[in-house]
C-alpha cells in the first residue's frame, strides 16, 4: 500500500484552528471563566511588582537617616546659637548686625572658637519635637556636623551620624513606618495569593477541558469508523487509523490544555508589563524594550522554521504507527520469507524520517529557551545601569529598581511562551488537521429516511438479484450483470476462481457497499429501502478470517447477544466440535483468549463458527469458514453446518467444492458474471466450467 505523501506544510492553518474553537462549543463557558481567570491572574502579576516596589521603598526608607529632622535640628541650633551669642556679646557692648547668611555664617564661626566654658554659659537648653536637647548635646552636634562634607560616602557620613549625643540620635536615627510596611505587605501578599487561586482553579478548569476534548474525540473517530464504508479501510493502513485515534488526538488534548489560557496569560503579562513599566518610569520602559526586541525577530523567525517539521512529524508518526502494525501482526509471514531485514530497513527508513523532523523541530523550539533567556540577561544588565544612573541623580527609587528586575522577567518570559505556545499550536494544527481529515471522509449514505423493515422472527427467507452491476472503482466494473433467484430455506452455493466477485457479492448483499446498477431484493423488499442495520441483524456470517478480542470465551461466544444461557453455549460448542478444546483449558469458558498465537487457527474458526450459531438470525453467510481446519475436523464442522443450515436460506463460498456437493443450488462465477448454475450433478454433467474447477482439484 503507498504511503501518504510527506506534508512540507500546514494545509490550512488558520481554518483548522477556527474549527477546532467552534467543536469547543460545549465548554464554552469553562473556557470564558478559565480565560477571564487567567487574564485576572495575569493582571495582578503585572501589578505586584509596583506594589512590591512600594515595600521595597518604605523599607529603604526605614533604613535611611531621618534627613528631614537633621536639617530641623540644624536650623533649630543654629538659630538657638544665634540668638544667644548675639545677646553675649551685646551684654560685652559688642553690637552685632546681621543682615546676610555670611553674616550669620561669621558668627556661627566665631562661637565654634569660643571656649567649652564660654560655650557652655552663652548657649541655653531648646526642646526639638517633644525632646530636650541640652546644652552639652547642642555642642557635640555642631562639632560632629563640621566633619560632613558633600562627597562623603554613605558608610562615613553613617561614622558621623554615630557620635552624635543620643537625644539627637533618637531623632534622626532610621525609623521604619510599621503601620505602612504592614499595609503594604498585606496588599502584596493578597495580589499573590488571588494570583494563585485564579491560577489554580484556571489550570483545573483546562485540564478538564483538555481531557474531555480529548475523550469527545476518541468517541468521534470511534463512532465515525462505524459509519465509514469498508472501501476506505481497503485503501487506509490500521496503523494509520489508530494513530490518529490514539496520537493525534492525545496531542490535541494535552497541548491545548495548556496552550489556550497559557496564550492568552502570556500576552496578558506581556502587554501588562509594558504598561506598567511606562506607569513606573518611561526611561527604564523604554530601555527594558529595547534590550528584549532582540526575542521578536528570533522568536518568530524560529517559528516560521520550525512550523513544517512538526505537520512532518506527526505524518511520519502515522506511518511508524502503520508499518509497525503491518510488519507484527504478519510477523510469522515475514520470519517465513526471510523478511526481516527488508521490514528493518523500511522501519529505520521511516524511523530515521520521524527522527530528523522531531530533530529539527525539537532544536528549532528549543533554542528559543537560551535566546530568550540571553535576552532577559541583557535585560537585567542594561536595567541595573540605567537604573543605578537615575537613582544617582535623584530620578528614581530603589524600589523601582527592583520592581524592573521583576518586570524584565514578565515582559521577556511571555515573548518566549508565546513563541512556544504557537509552535505547539502548529503541532495541534497538524495532530487536528488529521483527524479532521478522517472526520471528513465519506461516510455511508445516511439511513433515517427509510422506513421499510423485515422483522427477523417474521422473515421470509426469499432473496433475489436483479441485473447487479458494481465496482470498487467507477472506471472498472467487476460485476457486470449478475442475476438469481433464491428461495427460502436454500442453501446456495458460490464458487468460482479467485477474483471472480464471491466475496464482492455477499459484501453487496450485506450493504457494506452499494451497487452501482440493479437490484437485490430481500423478502421482496429492496435493500435500497433497508437500513444497513436491519439487514445485518438477519444474517449469521462466519468469515475466513477469524476474529476473537481480548475477553474470556463466554464472552466472545455471547458477542453482542447476552441472553444466551451457559448449557445453550455448552451444547452449541458440542455440535461444532469445539467443547473438548474449551473443557482442556483452566478456566473452561472463562478462559481468557485474544486475536493471537495461543490458539491454533482452526480453533479460532471453529469458535468463531459456533458464535454464529449462537447468532440464530433467518439468514447464513459462511465465506470460506472451513478453510483452517484441517480434514477430520472440517467434517465435523460439515456435519454442524448442515444443522446450522436447516430452516435458514444460505449463502456458501467454497474454494474446496467437495463441501457443497449437498447445496440445492451452485451459482458459479467468472469475471463477474453467472457462467453457470445448478446443482452438483447437473453441473457435473454439463462438463462446463464448473467440471474444470472441481476436477482440478484431483489432478495432480
Amino acid at each position: 500500500m503507498p504511503r501518504p505523501e510527506k506534508q512540507e506544510k500546514a494545509k490550512d492553518f488558520k481554518g483548522t484552528m477556527i474549527r477546532l474553537f467552534q467543536s469547543l462549543e460545549q465548554w464554552r463557558y469553562l473556557l470564558v471563566i478559565a480565560s477571564t481567570l487567567a487574564l485576572i491572574a495575569a493582571a495582578l502579576s503585572t501589578v505586584a511588582p509596583n506594589k512590591l516596589s512600594d515595600v521595597t521603598d518604605v523599607i529603604s526608607d526605614g533604613m535611611k537617616p531621618n534627613t528631614e529632622n537633621i536639617g530641623i535640628i540644624s536650623q533649630e541650633i543654629s538659630q538657638n546659637i544665634l540668638e544667644n551669642y548675639t545677646k553675649y556679646k551685646m551684654t560685652k557692648n559688642q553690637p552685632v548686625e546681621i543682615t546676610s547668611k555670611e553674616d550669620s555664617m561669621e558668627l556661627l564661626e566665631e562661637f565654634n572658637n569660643l571656649t567649652p566654658q564660654e560655650k557652655q554659659y552663652v548657649l541655653k537648653p531648646i526642646r526639638i519635637q517633644d525632646k530636650n536637647i541640652s546644652v552639652q548635646d547642642q555642642i557635640e552636634f555642631v562639632e560632629a556636623s563640621l566633619s560632613l562634607k558633600e562627597e562623603m560616602s554613605n558608610e562615613e557620613m553613617i561614622q558621623v551620624l554615630d557620635e552624635y549625643p543620643e537625644s539627637i540620635k533618637s531623632l534622626i536615627e532610621p525609623k521604619m513606618d510599621q503601620k505602612e510596611l504592614h499595609k503594604r505587605v498585606l496588599i502584596l501578599g493578597i495580589i499573590y495569593l488571588l494570583n494563585a487561586i485564579f491560577v489554580y482553579i484556571e489550570g483545573r478548569m483546562m485540564a478538564y477541558v483538555g481531557i474531555g476534548y480529548a475523550k469527545k474525540l476518541r468517541k468521534n473517530i470511534s463512532e465515525k469508523i462505524n459509519r465509514l464504508p469498508l472501501k476506505y479501510f481497503d485503501t487506509h493502513e490500521t496503523g494509520d487509523v489508530l494513530s490518529r485515534v490514539t496520537n493525534d488526538a492525545d496531542t490535541i488534548g494535552i497541548n491545548m490544555s495548556d496552550n489556550i489560557t497559557s496564550f492568552v496569560t502570556n500576552v496578558t503579562l506581556f502587554v501588562g508589563s509594558i504598561i506598567m513599566m511606562f506607569v513606573t518610569n518611561w526611561m527604564m520602559a523604554l530601555t527594558a524594550i529595547g534590550a528584549s526586541i532582540l526575542g521578536f525577530i528570533g522568536s518568530f523567525f524560529l517559528l516560521k522554521k520550525s512550523q513544517k517539521y512538526f505537520v512532518e512529524r506527526q505524518e511520519q508518526l502515522g506511518n511508524l504507527n502503520g508499518h509497525i502494525e503491518e510488519i507484527y501482526s504478519g510477523h510469522n509471514v515475514v520470519k517465513a520469507y526471510n523478511g526481516e531485514k527488508k521490514a528493518l530497513e523500511e522501519f529505520d527508513e521511516i524511523n530515521n524520517k520521524l527522527f530528523n523532523c522531531n530533530r529539527k523541530s525539537q532544536f528549532l523550539s528549543g533554542i528559543m529557551q537560551p535566546i530568550m533567556i540571553f535576552v532577559g540577561n541583557f535585560g537585567y544588565v542594561a536595567v541595573c545601569v540605567v537604573g543605578a544612573l537615575l537613582v544617582m541623580n535623584n530620578m528614581t527609587s530603589f524600589g523601582t529598581i527592583v520592581a524592573f528586575m521583576i518586570y524584565i522577567r514578565l515582559f521577556t518570559n511571555p515573548l518566549s511562551r508565546i513563541a512556544q505556545a504557537m509552535t505547539t499550536m502548529q503541532s495541534i494544527a497538524a495532530a487536528a488537521e488529521r483527524v479532521y481529515e478522517f472526520m471528513d471522509e465519506k461516510e455511508l449514505s445516511e439511513e433515517s429516511h427509510l422506513k421499510e423493515k423485515i422483522d427477523k422472527k417474521e422473515a421470509k427467507g426469499n432473496i433475489e438479484f436483479k441485473n447487479v452491476r458494481f465496482g470498487y472503482d467507477p472506471n472498472k466494473t467487476i460485476i457486470k450483470d449478475f442475476s438469481a433467484s433464491v428461495k427460502s430455506g436454500e442453501k446456495i452455493a458460490i464458487v468460482g476462481p479467485t477474483g471472480a466477485g464471491k466475496t464482492t457479492m455477499v459484501n453487496l448483499l450485506m450493504k457494506f457497499y452499494e451497487i452501482t446498477d440493479g437490484d437485490i431484493l430481500i423478502d421482496g423488499k429492496s435493500i435500497k429501502e433497508l437500513s444497513r442495520e436491519n439487514i445485518h441483524d438477519l444474517f449469521i456470517m462466519v468469515l475466513q478470517d477469524t476474529w476473537l478480542f481480548e475477553g474470556t470465551i463466554r464472552e466472545n461466544l455471547k458477542f453482542n447477544k447476552k441472553q444466551v444461557s451457559d448449557e445453550e453455549i455448552w451444547n452449541i460448542c458440542k455440535t461444532v466440535g469445539v467443547d473438548h478444546f474449551i473443557k482442556t483449558l483452566p478456566g473452561g469458558l472463562d478462559s481468557m483468549v485474544g486475536d493471537n498465537d495461543s490458539i491454533s487457527s482452526g480453533q479460532k474458526q471453529l469458535l468463531t463458527i459456533a458464535r454464529g450459531m449462537i447468532e440464530d438470525e433467518p439468514f447464513l453467510i459462511l465465506d470460506e469458514a472451513t478453510s483452517n481446519v484441517d480434514t477430520r475436523t472440517e467434517e465435523l464442522v460439515q456435519k454442524a453446518m448442515d444443522k446450522l443450515t436447516e430452516g435458514r436460506t444460505s449463502f456458501i463460498i467454497a474454494h474446496r467444492l467437495s463441501t457443497i456437493k449437498n447445496a440445492n443450488l451452485i451459482l458459479v462465477m467468472n469475471e463477474g458474471n453467472i457462467v453457470e448454475q445448478g446443482t452438483h450433478e447437473e453441473l457435473l454433467k454439463k462438463n462446463g466450467f464448473y467440471a474444470k474447477l472441481y476436477n482440478s482439484q484431483f489432478q495432480k
